[in-house]
């Protein structure tokens, strides 16, 4: 038998990293279930009742590194007995009154609820159970991923090899395919799950599936060297499978969108505030001050499980105030760069990518993203989700620049209003853009409709024959 020793790096997942992601993604009626559930399971934390106006500067609880024994000791005496913080405390709109917010509603919690329950089935590590979780919360309501895998990486300072590893297993969750990247993925996970891998209709969508919806049956069967019955049997296969990962799920017991954010004109300035009317308000608990003020006589048993709970309690109150800071200052830069649009309405948008407002606010895109995804803003203009904000310009042919959201509207207009029988192919959306003035690549319109996550023109005519 031979003993050596050997030496391996490894990263670990700070909890501390992880919580401040989840709250930053998090929509405005998910952070109050979150709290809810943190005051229900930590003893220290309880509500205060009556939010008082305050100044603009919010408390905060700040992580400390790594500490000695002794320090922490100190540390804790010093916060339990002189420490009379009540947590984290909120800005007000400049007018208090009761507004029902409504707009179209939102499958998300439904099926982020499913996901959550079959990833509790699996006998996962600790860390990887909470990179499940961070997944699954970038995994839009149409059932795909809402970010690349390399910038997950990037913000939990992991191995991309660990998330993928999460991701694959998640791919095979009910319904199939969720989480997957695009329609082709989605797909050929289907065909797999059938152990279709090597059929002639696994080898279409991975090599050609965008070609599909501009070439016959004759041309699909030349194009692949098989005869024409072969490849008609290939694509009555691929017509069978799912378009859209979610597609026909999650749509009952939606819930109504309420904004993160408000935007109030005062004066000639426009304010941000944080939506608080749904987030609990929390401070730490006194009467456990009050138990360790009691002579001290606590014994080591009851220390340990308090001081578990009270650095619990401040990574949350802290992730809270910094998913708070972090869409406020998003936000006033998001309308220092659209200005126009909040004085003279959405025809006066402006080309904008997130990388303008990361740069602006000294952020990563990733950041950006999360606080622009599946979250809303109330302004004077009405509500509005924040990442409707970002879109870059496409040159028309009178010189002008029209915004890629307005493109991507107009070919979604187009899908909507052709004739069900007959779907327009991705050619013929081309020819329409250019009829208007807009020109781009015939390439890029199908760029477009996939990233509306809208199937080619068979897999839609399928669709609309089912309905």
């Amino acid at each position: 038998m031979k003993l050596g020793l050997q030496q391996r790096l490894s990263v670990t997942l700070a909890p501390q990293l992880i919580q401040s992601l989840k709250m930053l993604q998090m929509p405005v009626l998910k952070l109050e279930q979150t709290i809810r559930h943190e005051l229900s399971t930590n003893p220290l934390l309880e509500e205060i009742e009556d939010v008082e106006p305050t100044d603009e500067k919010d408390s905060e609880f700040e992580l400390t590194e790594q500490k000695t024994d002794e320090e922490k000791a100190a540390e804790w005496e010093d916060y339990l007995f002189n420490n009379d913080d009540e947590g984290y405390k909120v800005k007000e709109p400049v007018e208090q009154r009761e507004e029902r917010f409504e707009g179209p509603g939102t499958s998300a919690l439904n099926l982020y609820t499913h996901l959550n329950e079959q990833l509790s089935l699996l006998k996962l590590s600790e860390e990887e159970h909470l990179i499940g979780e961070y997944i699954i919360g970038n995994i839009s309501p149409e059932g795909y991923l809402a970010i690349f895998v390399p910038e997950m990486a990037a913000e939990l300072e992991l191995d991309s090899e660990k998330i993928e590893a999460i991701l694959k297993m998640i791919q095979r969750f009910e319904p199939l395919g969720i989480g997957s990247r695009d329609l082709r993925e989605s797909l050929m996970i289907q065909l797999e799950e059938k152990d279709l891998q090597k059929s002639l209709a696994y080898r279409i969508v991975k090599e050609h599936l965008n070609e599909l919806d501009r070439k016959s049956i004759l041309q699909i069967a030349k194009l692949m060297c098989v005869s024409a019955e072969k490849a008609q049997a290939a694509m009555t296969v691929i017509k069978s499978l799912t378009p859209t990962p979610t597609h026909g799920r999650f749509d009952n017991g939606a819930m109504p969108v309420i904004p993160d954010l408000i935007v109030e004109r005062v004066g000639d300035e426009y304010v941000v505030f944080h939506n608080d009317a749904y987030v609990p308000r929390l401070r730490i608990n006194a009467s456990y001050k009050n138990l360790m003020k009691r002579g001290n006589s606590s014994t080591k048993g009851t220390k340990d499980y308090v001081r578990q709970k009270l650095e619990q309690a401040r990574w949350l109150l802290n992730s809270i105030n910094q998913r708070r800071s972090t869409m406020i200052r998003v936000m006033e830069a998001i309308i220092e760069k659209q200005k126009e649009f909040f004085e003279r309405g959405q025809e006066f948008i402006k080309p904008m990518i997130m990388e303008d407002i990361a740069q602006a606010v000294e952020m990563n895109v990733a950041t950006i993203s999360r606080v622009s995804n599946s979250k809303y803003v109330q302004t004077p203009l009405g509500v509005y989700e924040i990442k409707y904000f970002f879109n870059s310009g496409i040159a028309k042919a009178d010189g002008e620049n029209m915004a890629k959201r307005a493109v991507k509207q107009r070919i979604e207009e187009i899908i909507k209003a052709e004739p069900i029988e007959k779907p327009h192919s991705d050619q013929e959306i081309f020819r329409l853009l250019n009829k208007e003035g807009i020109t781009l690549a015939r390439r890029t319109v199908t760029k477009y409709r996939e990233e509306l996550k809208l199937p080619p023109a068979r897999l839609r005519k399928r669709v609309a024959e089912n309905k």
